[in-house]
Parts: structure tokens; C-alpha cells; sequence
């Protein structure tokens, strides 16, 4: 069975809760950009042609129903005036935190986008690949939640005690941060992104304790989405979210990132017509997947997520990892071709 929808159809179709022609697969390639493009990961996100260029040549050759203009985490602290450190193999990480201390909260400006390098090359990208796929094609922009953010501000524990035990600092930080979610949303939006993925990580059950998720990243998450005006995929990162998946619904996202963890059968059962479902696979293990256990995970995650759509078929973290090689993306592809065309009479049975 072919084909019969482009791949914006496609996903709007599920995302509405109906089933399209075959299951959406939502491949966020970032790092295996540079990989695809024989470039170092610094050079290949030092130039936005490139970075589009490739998004295009693996939207087509893994057959994934979208773009991914994400560059790397720590793009957006760099913003703040920190650096990012590069590797060879793998996702650039945040160099040292920018806050030390509750003073520094104090002064901390919100950036201006227009003066920040490495944003501009990202909006480009966009740009690119807008122009490229006009309206057939969705272009995931990214925004690190402004809950989430400090976790690379100023490192974890430190974070952690300031939800704690600083109040009036965790507020005031909240309002920077979302001033900056906000202006680096929509700058992503004119530039030609259909959908924006708000990578919340903090707010997992992995994290912290759901209570404390109803005091602090679910208000901001309310607060903050509200404003952006655009369709929102929230995503743990491959956090748990089941016992918190009610409440992110509230916060009018219109998709949830899930992680392996947890049941896939049983999330289905709790977002069914209320929240569509982004995942199931695992993105540290399918570096080590046969071609026939790939297509096993990929008929495993469509029976037990698929039918009645509201479901995007993708690996669980957010971003395909440098070490998973082309063999596992094309067998991807090639099962959700084999087993993902609607109507999935063989669940069913």
C-alpha cells in the first residue's frame, strides 16, 4: 500500500485522533547530521546550509514525516553567554554554569536574540528548510522549558535546593527564563517552524516528586504555553510522565513525549482523544538492534499505541543518537512501511 498523504497530512491527521494513511515516524536527527554530512559535529552546526541540507537528505532517505531544527541544549545557554563544549561523537554539552550564586539571578538579562550566533544560524535553518518544504513537510522548532533551563544555569543540585529552599529566586528566575522561552519561540515560529517541541526534563517523575510538579513546572508550563502560538509538543527527554500525564495534558499541549520506561499500552489508554503520544523507542539501546529486532520494536510500539491514531512513532529521547547506524534508520523505515499503513487490521485481529 502506498502512500497517500504528504507528511504534514499525516501528522495532523493523527494528531486530530484519526488515522491517517500509515503511522506517522517522527526521526529528530540532530549530531547525526554531522555524521551524514562526513563533517565534525563543530563544523556542521558552524554552518546552517549545511544543517539543512542534511535535515533534507535524511527526511528522505529514513522516510520521517519531519524536519528537526534542533541544533544542541546548550545553543540556548549560550544566549546567556556561556560556552558550549564540543565532541566528536556525540551532543555538545553546557561548559560551566552561569549562575553561582542568588546574585547572579539578580542581574541575569534577558538575551536579545538578533545578537546571538548561534540562534541566528538555527533561524536560518528554519528558513531553509521552509522554503524547501513549503507547507508539506512539519519543521520542529525547539525550546528548553524555562523550568528545565536552570538545570544547565547553574547545575542540578544547586537548582534543586533553590526549588526548595529559595522561593522569591526560583520566581524571579522563572520570569527570566519565560521572557526568553517566549522571544526565542516566536522568532523560531516567523522563521518558518510549524511546531514547537518544549523540552521539559525537570518535570518527570525521574525528577522530581509529582506534588512539587503541580507547585512549580506545571504552572509554568500553563503560563508559558498559553502564550506560544503555535501547536506544542511537550517532552520529558525520556523522563516517566505517567503519573503527571493528566496534568501536562491540562497545560494545553497538543503532544507528549514518553519514555520507555514505562507502559506504552497503558499511557495509550490514559491520552486516548485527550493527548497524542511521541515515542516508544528506545534510543540507547536501538544502537545494538538486528534488523529483526527493529521491526519487532517498531510492530510492538504501532499495536500497542497506533490504532485510532494520536499516536507519532519515534525514538524516546528526543534526538537519534550519533551511535545508531543507518542499517537500524533504514529498517525503521522499513517496518513502519510494512506494518504501520492504516487500517491496522492485524492489531485489530
Amino acid at each position: 500500500m502506498s502512500d497517500t498523504l504528504n507528511s504534514m497530512q499525516r501528522v495532523l491527521t493523527s494528531v486530530s485522533h484519526q488515522e491517517p494513511d500509515r503511522v506517522p515516524l517522527m526521526l529528530l536527527f540532530s549530531v547525526t547530521g554531522a555524521k551524514f554530512s562526513d563533517c565534525s559535529i563543530e563544523n556542521y552546526f558552524s554552518d546552517a546550509e549545511r544543517v539543512a541540507e542534511a535535515q533534507i537528505q535524511m527526511q528522505c532517505r529514513y522516510r520521517s514525516d519531519c524536519y528537526c531544527s534542533f541544533y544542541y541544549a546548550g545553543a540556548e545557554l549560550e544566549a546567556f553567554g556561556a560556552r558550549s563544549i564540543f565532541f566528536e561523537d556525540g551532543p555538545p554539552n553546557a561548559g560551566a554554569p552561569i549562575i553561582r550564586d542568588l546574585n547572579d539571578i539578580t542581574t541575569l538579562k534577558v538575551p536579545e536574540i538578533e545578537s546571538v550566533a548561534v540562534l541566528q544560524r538555527i533561524l536560518t535553518t528554519q528558513r531553509l528548510l521552509k522554503a524547501h518544504a513549503r507547507d508539506s513537510i512539519p519543521i520542529i522548532g525547539v525550546v528548553m522549558s524555562p523550568f528545565s533551563l536552570p538545570i544547565m544555569q547553574m547545575g542540578f543540585s544547586a537548582y534543586i535546593k533553590l526549588l526548595y529552599e529559595q522561593p522569591e529566586a526560583f520566581e524571579k528566575l522563572m520570569l527570566i527564563n519565560q521572557a526568553f522561552c517566549l522571544r526565542w519561540a516566536s522568532a523560531q515560529i516567523e522563521a518558518g517552524a510549524t511546531a514547537i517541541c518544549y523540552f521539559d526534563p525537570a518535570s518527570s517523575t525521574s525528577m522530581i516528586p509529582p506534588d512539587l510538579y503541580l507547585k512549580t513546572g506545571f504552572k509554568v508550563a500553563q503560563q508559558t504555553l498559553a502564550k506560544i502560538n503555535a501547536p506544542i509538543a511537550t517532552h520529558m527527554a525520556s523522563g516517566r510522565c505517567m503519573k503527571i500525564l493528566p496534568d501536562i495534558i491540562k497545560t494545553g499541549t497538543a503532544i507528549v513525549g514518553i519514555s520507555i520506561d514505562e507502559d506504552l499500552a497503558e499511557l495509550k489508554k490514559i491520552s486516548r482523544h485527550k493527548v497524542t503520544l511521541l515515542g516508544n523507542l528506545n534510543a540507547i539501546e536501538m544502537r545494538r538492534w538486528t534488523i529483526s529486532e527493529t521491526e519487532e520494536k517498531v510492530k510492538d510500539a504501532i499495536a500497542k499505541a497506533a490504532v485510532g491514531g494520536g499516536f507519532l512513532l519515534a525514538e524516546n529521547h528526543g534526538e537519534v543518537p550519533w551511535e545508531v547506524g543507518d542499517k537500524v534508520l533504514m529498517a525503521i523505515a522499513d517496518a513502519v512501511e510494512r506494518w504501520g499503513h492504516y487500517p491496522l487490521a492485524w492489531v485489530e485481529a
